[in-house]
């Protein structure tokens, strides 16, 4: 038998974010387990390595470049490393090599005999994250750093070195089994997105019956289409295109006044305004361009492409680095549209008009030459009818997955702060 497991009895640990303890483990400072690594060293001499939630990897592609090689910090084979800004939450990790970090991060060696990978679990629950940013500075959030000098006098709990050996085990291999429901239940996710998008893409391209005489449509993108379906330009189906406004938008937001739709509002054809609440005086947005309901609005800058068809709701809403869209919609959907700019072949010829290589981006002139393909409008509206049916029938196939993934993810948070403060303990061996 396994000799801790013969007392159940807890004490308070002293400490609000770990609670309850086992009465035989104790507590202890950082700084009694691990002593810091401050040396500094060039990524010419050894591999530059980037700190993430997902631990410590070979340096990625997004990380910020610098010509200051030497500006670096030594990592060795077992070092502990932890980002400490707060806008990297969660981002640590036991190297499995020697190389470089970037000088944000704080690099510890353990001091003692101990378990790493018991101690690298505890640095990965949100009460550590919360614990670890509280003793911080700094005047913003983004700006908020948590240096060695405050961080060694966290206190963490100490189990006996037996025992810290079966919690890592133990949570190795069960969240290794958590994971793993969750990446499954992630492929499931992303096949059922594929097979929306191929759904939408054959069917506003070839239409619902498979036995009409079909022609080539001249778009390589497309190939064949209907016999009776037309093709033009967006241009040549729209009273006007405008830009929204593109200038700045610091200190532009207020607490109310007229609703403003950015970017990040626009998603898989609809506009969700809940998330992300931004106003401006009614002042200034007399003075820039408005969105009238069944506009279509497609995405300038960022995730460029990304198109949302304007609601009741939304009619009358300020906006930026949004192309607005006045569809002459006794020719064509704004709906249909939309889900034609979401297909494979529809985002393509919208993607192909961008600009700029530092900064891709679409604008107004060139977006309205971007082919087209549609039946007429009696048609369109029975696609539309056939895609809401069936992308909704997805939606939920997708958001019942999405909300199983949240599920495990929480399950698998709350194992994780269990097991490593001592509230359930390792089965006996």
């Amino acid at each position: 038998k396994i000799g801790w497991r013969f007392d159940w009895k807890e004490k308070y640990s002293g400490e609000e974010w770990i609670k309850d303890i086992p009465v035989d483990w104790s507590i202890s400072k950082i700084s009694s387990l691990y002593t810091v690594r401050n040396v500094k060293v060039s990524d010419r001499d050894y591999q530059p390595l980037s700190v993430t939630m997902k631990g410590i990897l070979p340096q990625l592609e997004t990380a910020a470049k610098t010509d200051a090689h030497d500006d670096r910090k030594l990592v060795k084979k077992g070092d502990f490393a932890i980002n400490s800004r707060s806008d990297r939450r969660g981002s640590c990790g036991i190297s499995d090599r020697d190389g470089s970090v970037s000088l944000i991060n704080i690099v510890l060696s353990p001091r003692n005999e101990m378990n790493p990978e018991y101690y690298n679990w505890l640095f990965h629950t949100s009460q550590f994250a919360d614990e670890y940013y509280r003793w911080g500075h700094g005047i913003v959030d983004d700006l908020w750093t948590t240096r060695w000098q405050e961080m060694k006098n966290i206190s963490i709990p100490v189990p006996s070195l037996l025992e810290q050996k079966a919690i890592a085990s133990f949570l190795d291999n069960r969240i290794s089994k958590i994971d793993s429901l969750i990446a499954n239940q992630q492929q499931q996710i992303e096949k059922l997105k594929q097979y929306k998008q191929s759904l939408i893409t054959e069917v506003v391209t070839k239409g619902l019956d498979k036995d009409v005489p079909m022609k080539d449509s001249g778009v390589d993108w497309i190939g064949q289409i209907p016999e009776s379906w037309k093709v033009t330009t967006l241009g040549a189906v729209s009273k006007q295109m405008r830009n929204g406004y593109v200038g700045p938008t610091r200190d532009l937001f207020f607490d109310e006044g007229v609703p403003y739709i950015q970017s990040l509002h626009i998603k898989d054809g609809d506009i969700d305004f809940k998330k992300h609440e931004y106003f401006v005086s009614e002042t200034w947005a007399q003075k820039h361009p408005k969105v009238n309901v069944g506009n279509l609005l497609i995405v300038q800058t960022g995730d460029i492409g990304q198109v949302g068809v304007v609601r009741k709701e939304q009619d009358g809403y300020n906006c930026h680095a949004l192309i607005i869209v006045d569809v002459n919609n006794e020719l064509v959907s704004t709906d249909f549209l939309s889900y034609y700019f979401r297909s494979v072949c529809g985002k393509e010829l919208l993607l192909a008009t961008k600009t700029g290589a530092l900064l891709p981006h679409l604008n107004s002139g060139k977006v309205g030459v971007t082919k087209i393909v549609f039946p007429e409008i009696n048609q369109q509206n029975i696609i539309v009818e056939f895609l809401d049916q069936n992308c909704k029938i997805i939606n939920g196939l997708i958001k019942i997955r999405e909300e199983k993934i949240s599920k495990l993810n929480q399950y698998k948070k709350s194992l994780i702060y269990e097991y490593v403060t001592g509230k359930k303990r390792v089965p006996e061996a």
